[in-house]
């Protein structure tokens, strides 16, 4: 049995390292205590930020859930907008559409779901789901390039922001050339790394 106080030492190997953490992130025993402070610590964070349209992301294999904190935003100005990700077969790039509580859904081609028939929006901010991450600001995702092509494209490029539990810190990773580095990332102990402007 494994002991997750005592964690292996994380595999060099991406696609390895990538399922480990996924594994880890799933079996954390206070994954709920993790998830209620990184609630606080994104509200917090986003008191102080202009923008007003998010692209956030509907969480899957026991990720953080930003939604609630990015309801919560939105309820003080009716001008908020927030938006999830649809996949664009032809270019695999994100294209955002507003999600609302009780909005329609339906499932994308990998059976995620996303908004069904709202508006499309360029967001902002863009708040992007970490498998893992490392220095300055690189993450590790699923493997399929998709934040990094749109971040690359989109014009002006949003405020991207990188959420995730802290157990995901890799102390060596290294980025790939195609890699798009973050602005900031933030785990449930508070700002793990911001960019200096």
């Amino acid at each position: 049995m494994t002991n997750w106080s005592d964690p292996l030492q994380p595999s060099r190997d991406k696609k390895l390292l990538r399922k480990q953490l996924q594994a880890e992130r799933q079996a954390l025993p206070d994954r709920l205590r993790r998830a209620a402070h990184l609630q606080e610590v994104l509200r917090v964070w986003l008191v102080a930020r202009r923008e007003t349209m998010i692209g956030g992301y509907w969480p899957i294999k026991g990720e953080f859930d930003p939604l609630p904190a990015l309801y919560r935003w939105s309820e003080v100005d009716a001008n908020r907008r927030i938006g999830l990700p649809v996949i664009d077969r032809h270019s695999k790039q994100l294209h955002f559409h507003v999600w609302y509580p009780g909005c329609p859904m339906e499932d994308d081609a990998y059976g995620i779901p996303k908004p069904k028939d709202t508006a499309q929006f360029e967001p902002q901010l863009l708040l992007v789901p970490c498998v893992g991450y490392g220095p300055n600001g690189f993450r590790l995702g699923y493997g399929g390039g998709f934040y990094d092509r749109t971040l690359a494209a989109l014009k002006p490029r949003p405020y991207a922001v990188g959420v995730g539990y802290a157990h995901g810190f890799i102390p060596w990773l290294k980025p790939e050339p195609h890699d798009v580095p973050l602005d900031a990332i933030l785990n449930e102990e508070g700002v793990a790394w911001q960019r200096h402007s």
